[in-house]
């Protein structure tokens, strides 16, 4: 029976957590270019559909936190993000010979009600990395925003806006090295 995190619809003006993995737990993204294949595709798909806040690419599975543009026709969001993941899939299977899905049918994702999980969730997203024993540090990993954070340089994240809700660089900084617990968002997370 399909669940909340299947069926909460997408709507203009949402913020969202999205995220899926592979099928069967088997990676998605097998060398560094194929994160960074994704994350043009990222570029190509949804930037005209969503504001990025946050996101971690980790070998089978990604994690988002976007805000749907106002104003955006229903399914719209869907369809980029469907057309994201085919283009990506579709690419992969012709480099490496083989067929079919790499990940789940259906993205999962869920509506950030409120600051408080909104937080938390630039934070688990940030340390996924750590928790999943992919590096030993979240600051140094390659695939996540979390380093973008500290860049003066330009980027496609909506950076001030969830500085914002922490009270700047110093306090998000802060935020993130102290160690919270995951059972105020578990029912939230994929694992």
């Amino acid at each position: 029976m399909p669940t909340k995190k299947i069926l909460t619809p997408i709507e203009a003006g949402g913020i969202y957590h999205i995220f899926n993995r592979g099928i069967n737990y088997g990676d998605v993204f097998f060398k560094d270019e194929d994160y960074m294949f994704f994350l043009e595709k990222v570029k190509m798909y949804l930037v005209e559909v969503a504001e990025i806040y946050a996101y971690v690419l980790l070998p089978n599975h990604y994690h988002f936190l976007l805000k749907v543009k106002e104003n955006m026709e229903t399914n719209k969001f869907s369809k980029h993000f469907r057309r994201l993941i085919l283009s990506y899939t579709n690419s992969i299977n012709k480099r490496d010979a083989r067929s079919g899905a790499l990940f789940l049918t259906r993205f999962k994702r869920l509506l950030v009600e409120n600051e408080n999980y909104l937080m938390q969730l630039v934070y688990y997203i940030h340390h996924n990395p750590e928790k999943h024993d992919v590096t030993k540090t979240y600051k140094t990993y390659k695939f996540s925003s979390f380093k973008s954070y500290l860049s003066q340089n330009s980027t496609l994240l909506y950076k001030n806006e969830i500085l914002d809700y922490f009270g700047g660089v110093e306090n998000f900084l802060d935020y993130h090295d102290i160690k919270h617990e995951e059972e105020s968002i578990k029912k939230y997370i994929l694992e």
